[in-house]
Formats: structure tokens, C-alpha cells, sequence
């Protein structure tokens, strides 16, 4: 039997090709988002039962006066699409997403995502800069998944880069203050013969000390997403996700009606013989 390919690396795509790309700013507009928008809502309700969401009042309470950066586990390709309906359909924000190698799928710079190449340090600096800029718009919601690699589904211990740490410092001495959100994602199969997306808002971090130690503050936001992500992992395993907001859920499917149908028929006793 033949084994598959190498599920994950521990370095980033564009370093272990070693291939340049020249830096790609996001380019949106109205037009482009609509079709964005309702393209990946598309997307994630033909693959998924559900989408529920827990604890978004920890956004919504948030200093509104001030950028938001919201932070997230990378585990798979869904990751992205799923960031882009909690941001335009649950926080009504415009988003704004790093991603590798954008050169593979350049359409996603209209929905808001501009490129990082990791091959080299100045190279990774030009997205960060952006990333700051991008702040000063609030009609924009930053969106970042700091580990820098993809990694395994309930990866532990979870680790960031510092990337991270540096903008919301760069943030801070331009702007004063910033919030952080760590949001927790997963996927799951519950009562469906579909999986369903889960998201939890973590609390609101936030940060007005301009000259904290960069490495000692990625430590404490990699606490602080586990939190989040372990408290999730809590929730579904104990089966209370009764109570979480949903953003869609699919209508049961014919057999899964008449399955319903079955279990309501009381049928009559048959007496013994």
C-alpha cells in the first residue's frame, strides 16, 4: 500500500518553494464584494449542515473608536472562506486577510486579500507595514492566522510567529489602541450527516502599552486563543452547542424527514400469544 503525500509542513509554502512574488495590496470595491459575499456563503452552505456562532457580544462590546484584529487557528483551506462570513455577514466589516502565494488565486485580492511572501524577512516586513495601514480604516477588519503554517486540527501547544505581536504594536504607537479578538474555529459532524462550522469570540484584548516585549506578548496571545479553543473543544464534546447563535442551517434532507416522520408513529402493542 502507498503512502500519501506529507499532510503538513513546518515551514511556509513560499519559503520551502523559495519562489519570489512581488508585494499585492488588496484592490476591492463594491461590486467585487457583493459577488465575493454571496459566493462563499454559497460555498460553505452547499458543504455544510450548520454554521453556529457563540460569544460575539465580545465584539460587538469592543472599543468601536479604536482597529480590531481578530486572530485564529489555520487548520485547513476552509479557514479563510469561514473568517470572510464572520466578518461580512456577523461583524458587517469589509475584510482584510493575509494570504501566501497569491498568485494562485489573484481573484481573492477583490475580496479583500493582499499577499505575504516568507521567503525572506523584508519581503514578510512589506505585508506587515500594510497590515498597520490597514488599521486606520474601521470599515476594515483585519483578519490574521499567526501561527504562519497550517497545523494539524486541535494542535497544541499553538504557537505564533511574532508577526502578529508586531502589528498590533505598530498599531498602538500609531493609533493609540487596539483590540484583540481571538476566535476560535472548528468542524465537526453532530446530529448530520454533515459537518457544521463552530466559532466562539473570545474575549476583547485590549492593548494601549506601546512597549511591551514582542516575544513575551506572542506568548500571551497563543494563551489566550487556547483558552478560547480549548473551552470550544469543551463545549462540543459535551454536546453544548445548543444555545449558539446560527448563521445558516440547512433544511433536513427527504430521507432525514421521513426518518423524523418514523420515530413519531407509536406503533400498537402486539399481544402475546
Amino acid at each position: 500500500m502507498s503512502k500519501g503525500e506529507k499532510l503538513y509542513l513546518d515551514v511556509p509554502p513560499t519559503k520551502a518553494r523559495g519562489k519570489e512574488e512581488k508585494f499585492k495590496p488588496a484592490k476591492t470595491n463594491k461590486f467585487w464584494l457583493t459577488i465575493a459575499s454571496l459566493f462563499f456563503f454559497n460555498m460553505l452552505q452547499n458543504r455544510f449542515y450548520a454554521m453556529r456562532y457563540n460569544g460575539v457580544e465580545n465584539y460587538k462590546n469592543r472599543d468601536k473608536e479604536v482597529p480590531t484584529i481578530m486572530f485564529s487557528p489555520h487548520c485547513n483551506w476552509w479557514d479563510g472562506i469561514v473568517m470572510y462570513n464572520i466578518t461580512h455577514r456577523i461583524c458587517h466589516k469589509e475584510i482584510r486577510l493575509m494570504v501566501e502565494e497569491l498568485n494562485r488565486f489573484p481573484l481573492l485580492r477583490r475580496g479583500g486579500a493582499y499577499s505575504v511572501n516568507k521567503k525572506s524577512a523584508q519581503s514578510a516586513m512589506k505585508a506587515l507595514k500594510y497590515s498597520v495601514d490597514l488599521l486606520k480604516d474601521l470599515r476594515n477588519q483585519l483578519c490574521i492566522f499567526p501561527q504562519g503554517i497550517i497545523r494539524p486540527p486541535h494542535y497544541r501547544p499553538i504557537e505564533f510567529q511574532t508577526g502578529l505581536a508586531y502589528i498590533a504594536q505598530s498599531a498602538v504607537k500609531k493609533y493609540g489602541k487596539v483590540n484583540l479578538i481571538p476566535i476560535a474555529v472548528d468542524y465537526c459532524f453532530l446530529r448530520d450527516n454533515r459537518p457544521e462550522v463552530i466559532v466562539d469570540f473570545g474575549k476583547c484584548i485590549e492593548l494601549t502599552d506601546k512597549n511591551i516585549d514582542r516575544h513575551e506578548y506572542t506568548k500571551f496571545l497563543e494563551k489566550a486563543l487556547e483558552i478560547v479553543c480549548d473551552e470550544q473543544y469543551q463545549n462540543i464534546s459535551t454536546g453544548k452547542v445548543e444555545e449558539y447563535d446560527i448563521l445558516f442551517k440547512q433544511h433536513l434532507k427527504w430521507y432525514r424527514r421521513i426518518e423524523q416522520r418514523l420515530k413519531s408513529i407509536d406503533l400498537p402493542e402486539v399481544a402475546d400469544v
